[in-house]
């Protein structure tokens, strides 16, 4: 039901035909009882044919009295869409809809709220379950990389360390033995910036094989290695040594479930200082921090029991994934079916926070507009809706009388509703005015044909159609979030109808995938020419001739694929151009040589204009012209319209201020121009270039500018015989248009304004 305009004043029939006009509307006032009154808004929801009004206009939404079942609905719909995320994710289809549910009665309200809380628990556990075993799993998983690449890490070190031992005992024999510890100042290279590894000091390993360098070993995102490393060079000086590689596995992330690539690191040092420090480095980054053993034995034990409990999270994780899934496949078979119950429970609260109460706290009050031929079916669901609540006080429907804006209520259907959907997109019509959708069916698709116009194209566009109007209860019951494909499948029959128009109109183009095809046999042909009769058979004198002279020779030539390919020393060229003629235009009877039929293409464009220099020029005019002359009669339509309209609501007023001023507006610009555009169709000019051009013409319509008269031009111009006329007719026309002008902006609000002075005077005053 609309919420447009509406009028004051209405017919005395209580009936007529809606198609053509919008529903004869009524204003009735409810009494409800407490008990009822959801049953009986459910009955009427169903029939989809009340507008009920807001009778508390001055509350908040939180001042209502039904605002808590309201912020239930609000809840469980919250829940939902919750639920229908999690299924989203498991790319699970949801099982779509026999038939549309009913309204749940209130004793259901909360069973259903009771069972979607208790999906959303235990799915929430499942959750919360599911990402501590996968951050569990992420962590043994990190530490068996971590585990192997620190092995790796550790035998370079150890190999490192036993290089330099070699080499400072030749070099360095005596010293080294007097001393006890060679030393050496850091530098740069102490820290790895590659593959390759620095120098370690000969003391990095015991005798017993134990490390005396402290070390930290984890993981951490591999975008921010780059970061890190930096500022362990800054922050130690130099003073650490850094091995890392990147893990060739990508792990989840288990909250979100986005891929994550991550590095193993391995930093060594000495001393306490540089320990807190690196620690407090990783701890800025991040970085997961694993515990190493530093005996070769430790680790391999420890690699065992990690294998062992991977191995056992594995198996749990996926018995806890199969009842996830499981529990997501059965809310799958309701969600759908839940989801349009609380809507319509939501639905039905918000209509009843439009009620007022009376002063006994036990009768609702309600205000509507409804269908005046649909008040029988309003009260057989009112009497159904108060059996279903049990409640002996039955509910009361009355007839109001009043002078308010009646709203505009256009019955529609599957097929007129999209159509309707555009008219009310531009705005909703007055009360009873004529319903422009019922024209729209055809108008709205045959212009979208007249630009479209391919008839290759428009079969595509039918049979993609087509076939959503054969399949739509099928994709009605799986309908889907998809805005895209929901507004195409809302324009199923809109999208039919301009496939099919656009096939009758490619015919009349002559197009096929933008190709002309010769279906019924050209009526054109191509001809040699000769200038002189007794040049036959010669074309070496082609050049510097005219088509049309007293010594012509033509030949006839039906085969047009002949003429293709060839430059213009070819006989059927003249100065470079392919010239053809029609065989029934009169201009060229003097030709006795030549073959005419008489005929015409039967349908459309002859497929000769392909090959034509002038081709684009000659059809984008017919194409403009021809969606010119079609709007122009559109726009006269919708004038006849208005007049029925202020024939019906017995507005003189409007018909003479509006329609006579709009309609000698339109005929002495637009409809001149339609009578110019069909005439010059139909008039045969003996000089192509004495044709007058439309556009350029009425420009200096508006101008007071005429071109001069041009000699042997017969006729010299399309609708007069002599200039004189011309000029008489069109300052007629243009007079007339320019006295509209103030007609339609003056005159109305003059009379409305003496019509308010008197009736002004009549309203007499008593005093107090």
């Amino acid at each position: 039901m609309g919420n447009g305009i509406g009028y004051p004043g209405c017919s005395s029939n209580e009936e007529h035909n809606s198609l053509f006009r919008s529903e004869k509307m009524t204003l009735c006032q409810l009494f409800l009882q407490s008990e009822a009154a959801y049953t009986v808004i459910a009955e009427l929801g169903e029939l989809g044919l009340l507008q009920f009004k807001d009778l508390n206009p001055d509350l908040s939404a939180f001042q209502r009295k039904f605002v808590n079942e309201v912020r239930q609905c609000e809840e469980m719909e919250r829940i939902l869409r919750f639920l229908e995320g999690e299924i989203k994710k498991e790319k699970i289809k949801p099982v779509g809809l026999e038939q549309i549910p009913a309204a749940p009665l209130p004793k259901e309200i909360r069973d259903i709220q009771d069972e979607l809380g208790k999906l959303e628990g235990d799915l929430k556990d499942v959750n919360a379950n599911r990402n501590q075993l996968k951050s569990n799993y992420l962590e043994l998983m990190e530490l068996q990389v971590v585990l192997k690449a620190s092995e790796h890490f550790l035998e370079e070190i150890s190999e490192l360390s036993e290089l330099e031992n070699i080499a400072e005992t030749t070099f360095h024999g005596a010293s080294a033995a007097g001393s006890g510890i060679a030393k050496r100042e850091p530098t740069a290279g102490d820290i790895e910036m590659g593959e390759k590894s620095e120098t370690v000091p000969a003391t990095s390993f015991g005798a017993d094989g134990s490390m005396r360098l402290n070390f930290l070993t984890g993981t951490l995102p591999t975008e921010k290695l780059n970061g890190f490393e930096r500022m362990l060079w800054f922050a130690c000086r130099g003073n650490v040594y850094l091995r890392y590689t990147e893990i060739a596995e990508t792990f989840e992330e288990p909250t979100t479930g986005d891929p994550i690539r991550k590095s193993v690191f391995c930093v060594f040092f000495q001393g306490d200082k540089l320990k807190q420090k690196v620690s407090k480095i990783c701890e800025g980054f991040r970085c997961n921090i694993y515990t190493i053993p530093k005996t070769v034995e430790e680790r391999t034990r420890m690699s065992q029991e990690l294998a062992q409990r991977v191995g056992d999270i594995h198996v749990v994780l996926e018995k806890t994934e199969d009842h996830r899934k499981r529990l997501l496949v059965n809310t799958s078979k309701d969600v759908r079916s839940l989801a349009v119950k609380v809507l319509k429970t939501k639905a039905i609260y918000h209509t009843l926070n439009m009620f007022n109460m009376d002063v006994t706290q036990k009768c609702l009050i309600a205000e509507c507009w409804a269908p005046v031929r649909d008040l029988e079916k309003v009260n057989q669901a009112i009497t159904e809706g108060t059996s279903k609540s049990n409640s002996e006080v039955p509910s009361v429907l009355n007839r109001l009388t009043t002078n308010e804006t009646i709203p505009t209520f256009n019955r529609t259907n599957k097929f007129t509703k999209a159509f309707q959907s555009i008219v009310d997109a531009y705005g909703i019509g007055r009360y009873q005015e004529v319903n422009p959708a019922i024209f729209t069916i055809i108008t709205f698709p045959f212009i979208f044909a007249i630009m479209f116009g391919d008839c290759a194209h428009g079969v595509v566009m039918s049979c993609f159609a087509l076939w959503m109007v054969i399949k739509e209860k099928k994709f009605l019951k799986n309908k889907g979030s998809n805005e895209i494909w929901n507004m195409i499948f809302g324009g199923r029959y809109i999208i039919l109808l301009m496939g099919l128009f656009s096939i009758y109109t490619g015919f009349i183009y002559n197009d096929f995938f933008s190709k002309s095809v010769n279906l019924f046999g050209s009526s054109w042909r191509v001809t040699k020419y000769y200038p002189d009769a007794s040049h036959h058979g010669n074309s070496t004198d082609l050049a510097n001739t005219t088509l049309v002279g007293n010594n012509t020779t033509f030949e006839n030539i039906t085969d047009l694929s002949n003429t293709t390919g060839h430059g213009s020393d070819h006989p059927y060229y003249i100065n470079g151009h392919l010239y053809i003629d029609l065989h029934h235009v009169p201009a060229f009877t003097h030709l006795q040589s030549y073959n005419r039929t008489g005929t015409v293409y039967p349908i459309g464009v002859d497929p000769i204009w392909m090959i034509a220099s002038n081709k684009i020029t000659f059809i984008n005019s017919y194409k403009m012209k021809m969606s010119i002359a079609v709007g122009i009669i559109q726009m006269l339509f919708g004038l006849i319209l208005s007049f029925l309209n202020h024939c019906y609501f017995r507005s003189w007023k409007s018909i003479f201020c509006e329609f006579i001023p709009e309609m000698i507006f339109i005929l002495s610009i637009f409809g001149y121009m339609l009578l110019l555009i069909v005439l010059k169709w139909l008039t045969v000019f003996n000089i192509t270039s004495c044709a007058p051009s439309i556009l350029v013409g009425f420009i200096n319509m508006f101008l007071f500018s005429y071109p001069a008269e041009i000699p042997d031009c017969n006729p010299q111009f399309v609708l007069f015989n002599d200039l004189a006329t011309m000029k008489m007719v069109q300052t007629i026309l243009v007079g007339a248009a320019g006295i509209c002008i103030p007609w339609l902006l003056i005159v109305k609000p003059v009379v409305i304004g003496i019509q308010r002075c008197f009736s002004n005077k009549n309203v007499s005053f008593i005093p107090k």
